[in-house]
């Protein structure tokens, strides 16, 4: 059986959105249940050091709209990072669900080996379409979606496995 980069990307990020999105609705409803400001939640942390909840679905949607683009050779479509309750995170979701559904089988296969400029602090980094997907993107837009179920998990939202993997 062949994989195409179509089949690589598009499906496992509309899956960890919508288990993202459910993850979401629970901790709003944790709040709501023990009266907790959705403030202190969505700026929550696990170390000091590190981007709050908001943060990392802003991330997490800005990886994967730009790997959406990136692979399929458009411009990456740019947010402002101003969401500040559950509900404008979800509208974040859902818009970058939309422009990842819109870009075509056609648009991102092939993309195996196009060439794929990152900027990372000041310098640029080329890699292969395929370099980027399974060694840059993967790895990050996990890291941030499991970051932010731990930082729900760890606030005592009642969250589990099945929750982070969604619907397949």
């Amino acid at each position: 059986m062949t994989l195409n980069m179509h089949q690589a990307s598009i499906p496992l990020m509309l899956q960890m959105f919508g288990s993202i999105s459910a993850v979401l609705d629970k901790a709003a409803a944790y709040c709501e249940e023990r009266k907790i400001d959705p403030a202190v939640l969505l700026g929550y942390r696990l170390a000091p050091d590190m981007i709050p909840l908001s943060g990392q679905i802003q991330i997490m949607t800005d990886q994967a709209k730009g790997c959406a683009a990136r692979l399929a050779g458009i411009d990456i479509p740019s947010y402002a990072d101003t969401e500040k309750t559950f509900d404008e995170l979800k509208a974040r979701i859902a818009k970058t669900v939309a422009f990842v559904k819109s870009v075509t089988p056609e648009q991102i296969n092939g993309a195996e080996d196009r060439e794929v400029v990152l900027k990372i602090g000041g310098n640029e980094l080329k890699l292969k379409g395929s370099q980027y997907f399974f060694h840059f993107f993967l790895p990050n837009f996990y890291f941030h979606a499991t970051t932010a179920y731990d930082i729900l998990r760890h606030a005592g939202v009642q969250i589990g496995k099945r929750d982070f993997i969604g619907q397949i």
